[in-house]
């Protein structure tokens, strides 16, 4: 009876879990094993292993070239590895899904520019991330509910960008239109987020701010954060959170920021003395 509702037993593993939501019941949200990446024989992953917990924020430094972008291309399957294992949660093979499944799963990922719709309204946006039917011109005519109206309201009043809900997406500042960006994947329900470099080209007040967006966000989704400004690093990791920096295509070292600051291998390669 069980099967006919979706829900399926694993003896081995010992619980329930519900087809086509993501298996956390281990802990762990992102498992990538022994990873490997090759373009026209350069290795951008060699070996790559990291786990993220279920509602953990992690970030990720390195330098150019340790492989940071072409991790989250491997997660979000714009790009298939050559070797190595992907699994969101236990159960999903990341490896066998394409991108679009990959995102209807709740992989959600923001670039390093943001990608807003500069002509409509800071609430139009959130409306068109939100709508059922992508195709912009039945979203814009679709009345929203009452539910989409607060979800909306909701995100907004997170973001800080109820000030300039009327306002188009292309008057906004850089670090607006980041939160607007993010606040457009949060209106989709991700799981994961992957964001690449989301403090890049910001003020030092919004990097902050955006900062405090992220750190509200604890609880609600699991975030894997590539960043090269380590204030905005400190100021995520906290003195107890995870970092893990990668270098030539692998994991160089992973602590407390602390702990990855201290390490000699990590001095030499990456922030220097």
């Amino acid at each position: 009876m069980s099967a006919n509702l979706g829900i399926h037993s694993d003896a081995g593993l010992g619980h329930l879990y519900e087809r086509g939501k993501i298996d956390v019941s281990h802990g762990q949200i992102l498992y990538l094993e022994d990873v490997q990446v090759s373009f026209d024989g350069f290795k951008a992953l060699r070996g790559l292993s990291l786990t993220i917990e279920d509602n953990e924020l992690r970030c990720i430094i390195g330098p150019n070239g340790a492989g940071k972008t072409t991790m989250m291309d491997v997660v979000t399957g714009k790009t298939r590895p050559d070797a190595g294992t992907v699994f969101l949660g236990q159960t999903m093979d990341l490896t066998r899904m394409d991108e679009a499944a990959i995102a209807q799963a709740g992989v959600g990922r923001k670039f390093q520019k943001p990608t807003v719709f500069e002509n409509h309204t800071v609430w139009q946006n959130l409306d068109l991330a939100r709508a059922t039917d992508k195709r912009w011109f039945k979203s814009l005519r679709a009345r929203p509910s009452a539910q989409a109206i607060g979800a909306i309201e909701a995100t907004l009043e997170r973001t800080a960008l109820t000030d300039v809900v009327q306002r188009p997406a292309g008057e906004l500042s850089h670090g607006q239109k980041q939160r607007l960006e993010i606040g457009m994947l949060l209106m989709q329900e991700p799981r994961l987020l992957l964001l690449d470099e989301p403090a890049a080209g910001i003020s030092d007040d919004e990097t902050m701010q955006l900062a405090e967006l992220l750190n509200s966000l604890r609880g609600s989704c699991s975030m894997l954060v590539v960043e090269h400004d380590m204030a905005f690093v400190a100021a995520l990791a906290g003195e107890s959170g995870r970092v893990t920096v990668l270098a030539e295509g692998s994991v160089l070292a992973e602590g407390t920021l602390a702990q990855v600051q201290s390490d000699e291998r990590v001095i030499e390669s990456y922030l220097g003395r």
